[in-house]
């Protein structure tokens, strides 16, 4: 199979990154946490659906009657690029791909889809999480000169009580 089209199999074909996520389904959404990158998303069902249903084997076309049968409201192949669109850009995909709504307003995306019914659009919410910044507050003093605390923490007490 040449570059291109392994190419484009995978656009047809996406399959969800599982490596560096932690995955923790709950009614209606899915939170995946990012190892790599610090980020926690959000999936709600519809983008949860849809990323779970990329598994390399299916195509749009089979992951959109897959959505189709679990929400059971008719969706099409524009609706699952939506979802396909936001998980890419997300990086929760094995490949990044292209945007199949490349330069369109996200009006004309709305209408391309044609939604007549009240299916959920997939949405994902992102957030970075804090820098580990709590690992110095994991430092306390057990005297005004000693720190008890892991080998990484300074052996001096500041005037809060913590570890300077």
């Amino acid at each position: 199979m040449s570059v291109l089209e392994e190419r484009m199999r995978n656009m047809q074909f996406p399959t969800a990154r599982k490596n560096g996520l932690v995955v923790q389904e709950i009614p209606n959404e899915v939170l995946v946490y990012d190892l790599d990158s610090n980020k926690a998303h959000c999936l709600n069902k519809t983008a949860g659906i849809v990323w779970k249903s990329c598994d390399g084997a299916n195509s749009v076309s089979d992951i959109a009657r897959l959505v189709t049968a679990e929400l059971g409201e008719q969706v099409n192949d524009d609706f699952v690029w939506l979802a396909i669109d936001q998980l890419s850009e997300n990086d929760l995909l094995e490949q990044e791909l292209k945007s199949a709504f490349a330069g369109e307003s996200r009006r004309d995306v709305l209408k391309k889809i044609g939604l007549a019914s009240v299916v959920a659009l997939p949405v994902i919410a992102s957030l970075v999480a804090p820098t580990s910044i709590m690992a110095d507050v994991s430092c306390s003093c057990t005297s005004d000169t000693n720190c008890a605390a892991p080998a990484n923490c300074p052996r001096t007490c500041s005037s809060t009580g913590l570890c300077a």
